[in-house]
């Protein structure tokens, strides 16, 4: 009966997501909506414990995969805003909830900078989602920074969390030392973690169809459990490795990228209703008048002061700044922190947990719902612009690999049309960018000096990766100051990447090799005709 129930469960989840894509209402909504829904059918459970276990892992895999799915090349003209927000806005957002909380609403002045450290962050998962279902195509980068701001922000609160809860239950620990601790660590294990891995994957390699992703998962389990036994914050340890992983090729990763995509779904399916069924719908109507006072406060005043305060010296426009404001959505790492306080044992005045929980269900529905007409009423809508799939996407997840070269005024192709390029390989122009802004390239387009054109063709998987040999030129190596085509290398070595300043070059004869260079040199033996 058991398992009868909980594939009925998954199959109505799975008609959630497809309503959550075709309208824009947040996943996290209807599957809350869901499991309360079977709470109020009878299906009894109040088990804190267990809910603790399945958020936290939830939320492990959920933050890696955030990371992972962040490209840097494309948040990294925002990405000074978006990490201020991530930080310093949860921080001036939660302690302003926090002061509300106590000389308004009446809690204690601890309780209620519990409360507003719990639900200071945003959620990923409902941000993304209205963006990308509603193709809101917000200018100035602005959906970049939201997407960057709110996969990143949930450490901060968690390390808020941690703090008034230590401090409410009496711990010695110095506040200011136990912040820093949760950072430090948790950066430190991110980035350690990160460079040992990226060394592993690329000369040691998982060789085994399917592999790759069971590794990942153990490296995800041990990376959060070597940050949390040492007193770091583990969730952004896992947000650093999947930003490192996410934006660098290894063997596998296409496989890594569609397990982890199934596995996050599946994960956020198991958190949101296990959330939704953990919640007293009496209980929940009690706490509703201080939930709705709780969001209505952090839309109107919070959230737009933290916004407006912070990006001040960015110059961020002002219809920009009204859209940022308004997409602070709370979600499911907030009542998984609710949950944390809940198990911790700590003297509450409150039902924590219901309040916060209908912080999250009043803040998805209604900023949710406003986000796409104010998006239009403020003129944030870019035609130019788009936040739906990236190319990097498609070339993690399908057998085609993308080319970028660039035109320069000497090229023999400047002033050829598109169709007249003669593309001896299999390969189809996939994209022109001039001046910084797309082109469709059609047969008639015009190949103009200084455009970038993206090739797209079949993508090529080493099976072995042993006739590539990388090394970096050390100080006082003869081939610092040389071109390639003077080099005296063999019938059987060929130059196939230069990487300089951590950006690759396509070599040629002129390229002249400089202290510094990563070189990726192949050799290929041919086998003796004699043998």
């Amino acid at each position: 009966m058991q398992f009868l129930v909980l594939g009925i469960i998954l199959i109505l989840a799975m008609a959630a997501i497809r309503i959550s894509s075709k309208h824009g209402i947040p996943a996290l909504l209807l599957f809350i909506v869901l499991g309360m829904g079977f709470g109020l059918l009878g299906l009894d459970f109040n088990d804190y414990a267990f809910a603790d276990g399945i958020a936290t892992v939830a939320l492990m895999i959920i933050m890696f995969y955030g990371g992972f799915g962040t490209s840097w090349k494309m948040t990294k003209p925002v990405a000074k805003e978006a990490i201020i927000l991530a930080s310093l806005g949860v921080v001036t957002t939660a302690l302003l909830t926090g002061l509300f909380c106590h000389y308004i609403l009446g809690f204690s002045f601890l309780e209620g900078m519990l409360i507003g450290s719990i639900v200071g962050s945003t959620d990923y998962a409902s941000v993304s989602n209205i963006l990308r279902s509603k193709n809101l195509n917000l200018k100035y980068n602005t959906a970049p920074l939201l997407e960057l701001e709110s996969g990143s922000n949930d450490p901060t609160a968690y390390t808020m969390t941690m703090v008034f809860l230590s401090v409410m239950m009496g711990s010695e620990l110095s506040v200011p030392l136990l912040i820093l601790t949760q950072v430090a660590i948790g950066l430190a294990i991110g980035f350690v973690y990160a460079f040992f891995l990226e060394k592993l994957l690329r000369f040691r390699p998982v060789r085994e169809d399917g592999l790759t992703s069971v590794f990942l998962a153990a490296v995800i389990l041990i990376t959060y459990a070597s940050a949390s036994i040492i007193g770091g914050n583990g969730y952004l340890a896992l947000y650093i490795l999947g930003i490192r992983l996410g934006n660098m090729e290894f063997r596998g990763k296409r496989e890594a990228t569609f397990f982890f995509d199934g596995f996050s779904q599946m994960m956020n399916i198991a958190l949101f209703f296990v959330l939704g069924l953990l919640s007293n719908f009496n209980d929940f109507l009690k706490t509703f008048p201080v939930a709705l006072a709780i969001m209505v406060f952090m839309t109107i005043v919070a959230r737009p002061a933290s916004v407006w305060g912070l990006m001040l010296p960015f110059k961020l426009k002002k219809n920009q700044l009204h859209m940022i404001s308004l997409t602070g959505i709370r979600g499911a790492a907030a009542i998984a922190f609710a949950i944390l306080t809940v198990n911790s044992d700590v003297e509450l005045s409150s039902d924590i947990y219901h309040i916060v929980f209908g912080i999250c269900v009043l803040s998805s529905l209604i900023q949710g719902s406003l986000m796409p007409p104010a998006a239009r009423k403020l003129d944030m809508l870019d035609p130019n612009d788009t936040v739906m799939q990236t190319f990097n996407y498609y070339q993690d997840k399908a057998e085609i690999g993308f080319l970028e070269t660039h035109i320069s005024p000497e090229s023999h192709l400047v002033g050829t049309q598109v169709k007249d390029l003669n593309l001896t390989f299999d390969f189809i122009v996939a994209k022109i960018v001039r001046d910084g802004k797309p082109i469709n390239p059609r047969g008639h387009v015009v190949v103009k000096e200084n455009d970038m054109i993206v090739l797209a063709g079949a993508q090529y998987f080493d099976q072995d990766g042993q006739d590539l040999v990388e090394f970096t030129i050390p100080k006082g190596h003869k081939w610092i100051d040389q071109q390639i085509k003077d080099l005296s290398l063999s019938t059987d070595r060929l130059i196939v990447m230069v990487q300089r300043n951590g950006k690759p070059l396509v070599p040629s004869g002129n390229t002249k090799l400089l202290q510094g260079d990563k070189i990726l040199l192949q050799e290929i033996h041919e086998p003796d005709e004699k043998a």
